[in-house]
């Protein structure tokens, strides 16, 4: 397979504050990893644009946007959009260059230049909601390539799969009632953002489990009620929001899966992606924030991807 990793330094220069666990070094780490497992000469590495505002302004309202744009603080200092979602002077840059990455792998995908791509991103994005940031995301970066490949391309269906920690409840607010777009994930209940949880249907199959689930739960979810609901669907293009905070070493989540689990649960994705959807998969950084079991689960993910034994 043909895989392409996004990023741009501009990622790392989003920063709030030395205590915050959504920090550069979760970039970094995913570096080290990569070279420890001596894949960092294995893909090819591409520097994402910056969003143009059109296509944020298809599913962020302009004054989600003015926010984020209007409260940049000098250099050394803070903005808190709440309590733990803060701006500094690169906060703005940053989340435009993650969502313009996720949008050009979207594009490099369907264009068939490359077969997927990681967007090793940051800031995250499965919480930004349409009218505003929160959860530590600025904008949905997942949710804007899905309608890059929508409404930019014209495919008529996408999926979007979540197995962060948290609940994607930005991602299913952006498309609740999006005929389109089917939205799976698990999630850790009852847990931040404190989403109720809905019935299944047709375009939702987002499964809350209890604190302490690990793999063999989530892999018997998976092949019952994602896989089945995906080859109904027929998804023309694959979007992964892949939060890696489910795993058990992991203090922000409390489940207990293992790098073994993100590589199984990308190959099930992989194999609905080559019998419906030309193989086209875009995975996008959300959580993970131990930064070896981070680093060590986006390894487990990419070489899936990449068809790596």
């Amino acid at each position: 397979m043909s895989t392409a990793i996004y990023s741009h330094p501009d990622c790392l220069r989003h920063e709030m504050g030395d205590w915050h666990p959504e920090c550069p070094a979760r970039l970094e780490a995913i570096e080290d990893q990569l070279i420890r497992a001596r894949l960092d000469g294995l893909f090819e590495r591409r520097d994402g644009p910056l969003a143009e505002i059109p296509a944020v302004l298809r599913n962020h309202s302009l004054e989600a946007l003015a926010v984020i744009r209007d409260n940049l603080p000098a250099a050394g200092a803070y903005y808190p959009i709440d309590g733990d979602t803060i701006l500094n002077a690169h906060s703005y840059q940053a989340a435009l260059r993650a969502a313009g990455c996720a949008m050009a792998a979207t594009d490099a995908v369907i264009a068939g230049d490359i077969d997927n791509a990681f967007c090793a991103i940051r800031p995250p994005g499965h919480h930004a909601r349409p009218g505003n940031a929160m959860g530590f995301c600025l904008l949905n970066n997942v949710a804007l390539a899905a309608l890059q490949a929508l409404d930019g391309h014209g495919l008529e269906r996408v999926a979007i799969i979540d197995f962060d920690v948290h609940h994607g409840n930005g991602t299913a607010e952006s498309f609740h009632d999006d005929q389109r777009v089917l939205m799976c994930s698990f999630y850790q209940h009852p847990f931040y953002p404190y989403s109720e949880p809905e019935p299944e249907t047709a375009n939702s199959v987002n499964l809350p489990v209890p604190a302490r689930s690990g793999g063999e739960l989530v892999r018997q979810l998976v092949s019952a009620h994602w896989l089945p609901a995906l080859h109904a669907f027929k998804p023309q293009m694959i979007f992964i929001s892949a939060g890696f905070d489910a795993h058990r070493e992991d203090d922000l989540g409390d489940m207990a899966l293992v790098e073994a689990d993100y590589s199984w649960m990308t190959r099930q994705i992989m194999a609905v992606a080559a019998e419906h959807a030309q193989g086209r998969i875009v995975s996008c950084l959300e959580g993970g924030y131990n930064l070896s079991a981070l680093g060590r689960s986006v390894v487990a993910h990419v070489k899936a991807l990449a068809q790596i034994d």
